[in-house]
Order: C-alpha cells, then sequence, then structure tokens
C-alpha cells in the first residue's frame, strides 16, 4: 500500500507488522557484515557485561525497522534524504520481538509539483511496549500528477 506525498497527514501514525530476531538472525548479520564484537557473539564474554547476555547490533535493528516500514512508500520513494536524532534507548535481544511505529512529522512541497518531502520518526517498540530506539527520517516522494486537462 504505497502512498503518495498527498496521502500522507502531519500527525497519523501507521503500525507495522511484529517480528520475532532470532539466534540465526544475530548469526547471519554479525557474519554477513563481519562484526566480531564479543558483546554480540560470545555469550560467556556477554553474561559479565552489564547486559548479562548478547544483545543485537544497532545497524540490524534499523535494517529490520526499514524493511517493516518500507511498504508505506515502496513504490513512491525517490530518496532517503537524511537520518536524523537516531537514539537507542533499550537493549534489543535475540527471541525478542519488535515492531515499528512511524508517525508523520511534516511535509514540504518542492518546486518540482511531481515531488514532496515528507519527514517521519521511526519507533521500534519491543513486546513489552517498550521504546528500544528512534530515529527521524527525511523522505523524497512521488506526487501524484493531476489528470491533464482536454483542451
Amino acid at each position: 500500500m504505497s502512498k503518495f506525498f498527498e496521502e500522507f497527514q502531519v500527525g497519523e501514525r501507521h503500525q507495522t507488522y511484529g517480528r520475532t530476531i532470532t539466534e540465526g538472525d544475530l548469526s547471519l548479520f554479525c557474519a554477513f557484515v563481519g562484526y566480531h564484537v564479543p558483546l554480540f557473539i560470545d555469550e560467556e564474554y556477554a553474561k559479565q557485561t552489564p547486559y548479562g547476555g548478547r544483545i543485537v547490533p544497532s545497524a540490524l535493528i534499523m535494517a529490520f525497522s526499514t524493511g517493516m516500514t518500507e511498504s508505506l512508500f515502496r513504490m513512491t520513494v525517490i530518496a532517503l534524504l537524511s537520518v536524523d536524532r537516531g537514539r537507542f534507548l533499550l537493549p534489543v535481544r535475540p527471541g525478542d520481538t519488535i515492531r515499528t511505529e512511524v508517525e508523520v512529522l511534516a511535509k514540504k512541497e518542492t518546486a518540482d509539483p511531481t515531488r514532496g518531502i515528507v519527514v517521519f520518526r521511526d519507533r521500534v517498540i519491543n513486546q513489552r511496549g517498550e521504546t528500544v530506539f528512534e530515529i527521524d527520517k527525511t523522505v523524497l516522494l512521488k506526487r501524484r500528477i493531476p489528470a491533464q486537462e482536454s483542451t
């Protein structure tokens, strides 16, 4: 259900599906990107940290959240212009289930009538209803092109 610029309203919120982060997700992601941080891959080491066990890398949380939100503008996105104010608030562990709530913060028309800018705030929420991560994204979206008037 991709939405065009005009279809977003400031203040509206959209909920994504939930996704449980598995041991396989964590292992494959760390191997894929080359993370050899003991906090992510060594349970015995991680037990000795203030977290009491392994946690999920922030980049994996951001990647899953981005994937969860893409249906809002899958066919209308032109570019991601910026990401701002990213904050990791609580650790995420293998076995946690996350979902993303997307809030429309602002909209701005551009000089090009085929494009518009929308600022979204993504909040990643765990199975206990706690916000674990949030970030603001500024996105360039397609606008609906008005039908040409016949002469």
